[in-house]
């Protein structure tokens, strides 16, 4: 006999509670920004880290990392491939034109995946109050993807138009970002830039390359493909005609402590530094539903799927999971979770009505 799953919140004292209005705002729009919802504390914590990553002082730390794979789908050995799947093609096409993303991973202006390197990355990917806000928009169930640390140094940085489902595809797509301020974002030192309401645009693929696309091939009569996306210049970017059928694009502004929660559809980009003596520090975590199939890892995969590699956050799933390195809390719903299984069934009325059935 089946069974239903009853999603339930954890309370806690501190937990964050996401208006029905908030809640709205982020799927018209596409974005939501949550103001001061990390503590000065946390700031200072995860200021430590992009200082750590900055100086080059951010080493693997004990425990060394491993995958904790609670379903035994899926290969334990990644194949260290290094960039996210199907976003390879994507760099090369980029750097026809000079791509200037390849020399800020050079310069080390932007690192991915320090969750998997270090405890409080860890901690911050799993902070309780992202994942409060992360859980009432996908949830209930919460995989933890991605983690980057952005530091954007003086005349440095920057990215132009993209989707993040362009790179990280998810099945359903369900991903969710969270760009957290470390210190006051603007347009001088290259805050954010959106544009509301394009959620509702499918992920325009690049061009000449049909592998992993979002949407199946051939399911639209006038989805056309874009190239060079990410470029700065908008005249090689592609994406940029899209963009100019909307309103003018608005720009973002934070202070320490602010997360912006942003549509994987989306679109969004940040100009350079433009200033002589400020950063730009932000860390950026990517979120799905645990209820998603995920053909993408950072550091590669082995099988069908990277789902083993992506840590459970909240809630629960019927699929391959990881469990935090670095022994970060998690709110999982365990087995008392659960409640008679719940069903529709035709009355003699014509009516549908609920009817429980208990669980064997």
């Amino acid at each position: 006999m089946g069974i239903s799953y009853t999603p339930k919140s954890r309370v806690r004292d501190d937990r964050y509670l996401v208006s029905v209005k908030e809640y709205t705002q982020y799927h018209r729009d596409g974005y939501l920004i949550v103001r001061g919802l990390l503590s000065n504390d946390d700031i200072d914590r995860l200021f430590d880290l992009a200082e750590r990553t900055r100086l080059g002082t951010l080493v693997p730390q004990e425990p060394a990392p491993k995958r904790n794979v609670a379903d035994t789908q899926g290969n334990e050995q990644g194949d260290k491939q290094g960039y996210e799947q199907g976003d390879e093609q994507a760099d090369e096409q980029a750097d026809e034109q000079g791509d200037p993303l390849r020399e800020e991973f050079a310069q080390q202006t932007r690192v991915h995946m320090v969750s998997r390197l270090d405890a409080t990355a860890e901690w911050g990917l799993l902070h309780p109050r992202v994942l409060d806000v992360t859980e009432a928009l996908i949830g209930p169930d919460v995989y933890a993807l991605q983690s980057m640390m952005f530091l954007n140094p003086p005349e440095r940085g920057g990215q132009g138009w993209h989707q993040d489902s362009y790179y990280i595809k998810t099945h359903p797509d369900t991903m969710v970002g969270a760009w957290i301020a470390l210190e006051e974002v603007d347009e001088e030192n290259g805050c954010l830039w959106v544009v509301p309401g394009s959620n509702h645009e499918p992920i325009y693929p690049p061009d000449g390359y049909n592998g992993g696309n979002v949407h199946a091939v051939d399911a639209f009569k006038d989805l056309g493909t874009v190239a060079n996306v990410s470029h700065l210049d908008d005249d090689v970017n592609t994406l940029s005609k899209i963009v100019a059928n909307y309103p003018p694009p608005i720009s973002v502004p934070m202070k320490p402590g602010d997360v912006l929660f942003f549509h994987s559809h989306l679109f969004h980009r940040s100009f350079p530094n433009r200033t002589t003596d400020r950063y730009r520090r932000s860390y950026v975590c990517h979120y799905c539903n645990a209820r998603s199939w995920i053909p993408w890892d950072h550091d590669g995969y082995e099988g069908d799927s990277g789902n083993y590699r992506q840590i459970l956050a909240r809630g629960r799933t019927h699929l391959p999971y990881a469990e935090p390195i670095y022994g970060s809390e998690v709110f999982l719903s365990e087995a008392e979770d659960e409640s008679d299984s719940v069903r529709m069934m035709g009355m003699d009325d014509g009516m549908m009505m609920p009817v429980a059935q208990k669980k064997e």
